[in-house]
C-alpha cells in the first residue's frame, strides 16, 4: 500500500535497523522502544490487521522468527513479551499488521 510506512520501510524507502528479514517477513528495532529490546515483525504483504490477513499460514512463520530472535537476544533465558494490537482503540498505531517483541526487562500484567 502506498501510503503505509511499514510498506515503506519493507520496500526500503525508509531506512531502519533490521533485525531478521526474508522473502515474506521483516524484524526491525522500534523507533520510540518501549523496553530495552522492542523488534517490530511485520508481513512486507500489507495487511491491515489481523481480522484483514488472507493467509494465516504467516502467523506460524512469524511466530517461529520471533522465537529465533528471542533466542538470539538471550530473551529466552530471561523471559520476553509478544504484543499483537488491533485496532486503535486497542493501541494499534500503524495499520499494518505487526507483532512487538519486547524483553530485557521485567514487565507486569494488566501493562502500564
Amino acid at each position: 500500500m502506498a501510503d503505509c510506512i511499514f510498506c515503506k520501510v519493507a520496500a526500503k524507502e525508509i531506512p531502519s535497523s533490521v533485525v531478521y528479514e526474508d522473502d515474506r517477513i521483516l524484524a526491525f528495532d522500534d523507533i520510540a522502544p518501549q523496553a530495552p529490546i522492542h523488534v517490530l515483525v511485520i508481513p512486507k504483504e500489507h495487511s491491515i490487521s489481523i481480522t484483514d490477513l488472507n493467509n494465516y499460514s504467516i502467523i506460524g512463520h512469524i511466530y517461529k522468527v520471533i522465537k529465533e530472535i528471542a533466542s538470539q537476544k538471550g530473551l529466552d533465558k530471561t523471559g520476553f513479551r509478544v504484543v499483537l494490537n488491533h485496532g486503535r482503540a486497542a493501541g494499534q498505531a500503524v495499520p499494518h499488521l505487526h507483532f512487538h517483541l519486547l524483553g530485557g526487562r521485567d514487565f507486569s500484567w494488566p501493562p502500564g
